[in-house]
């Protein structure tokens, strides 16, 4: 992982006289499978959440400081490792270490009361509906094909993670998720300014520890295991640290539009996960689903004139 974001930084470097100027490329198959890996780590994020939450009982809000601490260690000590000079950033580190904070302790506080599937449906369509209306609003061209593929996407999504059975829900934790959804799309749409994929990342993390540490006191410390820290640890330091300076990379080649559409198959390969690790049993409404998912990503994501 610490290689693949090394090498997708250099992948996107743009042509011309530097870092930040010009327009980011990357070989379409590169930009595919570090895409890939990229969705494969925020998919874990949810399982390792999960797994936390419900079968170590960790208390949500020790868990996201756990999860911000750990990756911002890692991080750091990337960058001294590194040597490299890295650029504060300005308003736009503000934003992305703000919205770092409002997705890690919405996410987990949102999946202490949501069951799995509403909570992912909430996420990730608050996140494409904030990237697509920065999309609109930053004047990116959206083609039909992007549209329509996002919509069948979408439906897939809805026949999968629609409750099947009558339940209520806790308004403060479905606020806590669309938060959540909101902060990643706010982290994301930062992302696609970065000139520096991996100082990027880590500055975000390390700006948001002292806010993140101020809510210590709110956390269960007696809820705190061997096994439940370290699920945190692995999702602060692989799957979230490694894995969003992997999303910095990649972003500038993306866009707006098409990154929003790219992560609804997130919450597919998180409940294939859960398959694995929490032993949820294989429906004909995720098969379906799934493949309502894949259609519509890969027909969004093919050349079009708008």
């Amino acid at each position: 992982m610490i290689v693949s974001a090394a090498q997708a930084s250099w992948a996107c470097a743009p042509q011309g006289s530097g870092a930040g100027s010009g327009k980011q490329v990357i070989d379409p198959m590169r930009l595919f499978l570090l895409t890939s890996l990229t969705m494969l780590a925020f998919a874990a994020n949810s399982v390792l959440n999960r797994l936390a939450l419900t079968e170590v009982g960790m208390d949500a809000v020790l868990f996201a400081i756990i999860r911000l601490v750990t990756g911002a260690l890692a991080l750091g000590a990337l960058l001294l490792l590194r040597g490299k000079p890295v650029v504060f950033g300005g308003r736009r580190r503000w934003v992305g270490s703000l919205a770092l904070l409002l997705y890690l302790f919405g996410f987990s506080l949102a999946y202490v009361r949501l069951d799995a599937g509403v909570g992912a449906l909430l996420l990730f369509g608050t996140v494409q509906i904030t990237m697509f209306i920065a999309a609109v609003l930053g004047g990116e061209a959206l083609p039909r094909a992007r549209w329509v593929g996002a919509s069948v996407a979408f439906a897939g999504l809805l026949w999968l993670l629609w409750p099947t059975e009558t339940a209520a829900h806790s308004p403060v934790h479905l606020l806590a998720m669309i938060a959540a959804g909101v902060g990643w799309g706010l982290y994301s749409l930062a992302g696609r300014q970065e000139p520096d994929a991996t100082g990027g990342t880590a500055l975000n993390f390390l700006c948001a520890v002292p806010l993140g540490l101020l809510l210590l006191p709110f956390a269960a410390l007696g809820t705190v295991t061997a096994y439940g820290a370290a699920l945190a640890a692995l999702s602060g330091i692989v799957t979230s640290g490694l894995g969003y300076a992997l999303w910095y990379a990649v972003l500038p080649a993306l866009g707006a539009s098409r990154a929003a559409v790219i992560q609804l198959t997130v919450p597919v390969l998180a409940t294939l996960g859960g398959l694995v690790l929490l032993a949820e049993p294989v429906t004909a409404r995720l098969i379906v689903a799934t493949l309502l998912v894949l259609a519509g990503v890969t027909y969004a994501l093919r050349r079009a004139t708008p």
